[in-house]
């Protein structure tokens, strides 16, 4: 049997991207929490302190994330043979449990505040324009990430990445209840409230299922796996595959598989088909591991 480790992106340019970019990520959500909170506050909207709630659950998230990156990127040990690559599925879960909450209690307040309407007060216009402020900044905070993210190949800054669009989102839909409550409609302010409170919980239980999949050793996507196929059967010496088996670490994928050779070849020659086919499937696909079994073609496999 043989593995082999891909060198896709050097890990300490992917620990330097996801470390500046999440920084940059954590001084605009200082700016905005303080901004929106102190402002929604004054200015009377509570659609507006959501918002500022929402982008301190960001701070939280960002740091998760600096926390996350720094451990992923050890080096495999006795312990962790095949690395610490889960690090970021398993921050990437606690994002989503993280939004599911704040967006449980922005749902909560935007409904009690729905149903007595008593408790709704009209806004200040100055609550507007800071709304409008906050939603440029998170849309280009989102674009920012989402290249980091993508430069690198990480799903735990992308999903973070996605988030601020969410905050993007949210923070059009607070812009648009502000307006609304300006024009002498005051429910709309709480039930923009209510929206953001739903957008956030729903992403987050997006990225939380997708992360417990993950952990629970989910395959790859079969367009991946239809390409490995495809890699290890074009590879010299290999007339056929079976038992292909992935599993996602991290953004990377775990592969096991036996190839059919022909069985005369000598050991010399069936492993050099071996580290062909590894080498191939790697230089394709963000493989972190290839264990390989080699079985005569046209024969039953004898393998247990």
């Amino acid at each position: 049997m043989n593995q082999s480790t891909p060198f896709l992106v050097d890990d300490k340019t992917r620990q330097h991207v996801a470390h500046r970019s999440t920084l940059v990520s954590v001084a605009t959500n200082i700016a905005l929490t303080v901004c929106q909170v102190v402002a929604g506050w004054l200015s009377g909207s509570q659609g507006l302190i959501a918002d500022g709630v929402h982008s301190l659950s960001d701070l939280l998230a960002d740091f998760v994330v600096l926390l996350a990156n720094r451990h992923s990127q050890k080096a495999a040990d006795e312990d962790h043979q095949y690395g610490h690559l889960r690090y970021e599925t398993a921050a990437s879960l606690v994002l989503g449990v993280l939004l599911v909450v704040v967006g449980a209690g922005m749902v909560i307040n935007g409904v009690r505040k729905v149903v007595d309407p008593s408790l709704v007060t009209a806004v200040h216009g100055a609550a507007l324009w800071v709304a409008l402020l906050a939603l440029l900044a998170k849309e280009g905070l989102f674009r920012y990430m989402l290249r980091a993210a993508r430069q690198v190949g990480s799903s735990m800054l992308e999903a973070n990445a996605w988030h601020a669009r969410s905050d993007a989102a949210s923070s059009l839909v607070v812009a648009v209840g502000i307006g609304g409550n300006l024009l002498g409609f005051h429910l709309l302010d709480p039930l923009a409230a209510l929206v953001v409170g739903i957008m956030v919980g729903r992403m987050g239980w997006t990225f939380a299922w997708n992360a417990l999949h993950d952990l629970m050793d989910r395959a790859a996507s079969d367009e991946q796996i239809a390409r490995l196929n495809e890699c290890l059967l074009a590879t010299p010496g290999v007339r056929g595959v079976h038992d292909l088996r992935t599993r996602m670490m991290g953004d990377r994928i775990v592969v096991d598989v036996h190839l059919e050779v022909d069985g005369d070849l000598s050991v010399r020659e069936g492993h050099a088909i071996s580290v062909a086919a590894r080498q191939r499937v790697i230089a394709a696909l963000p493989v972190l591991y290839v264990t390989t079994h080699l079985d005569p073609a046209g024969e039953d496999d004898l393998d247990s």
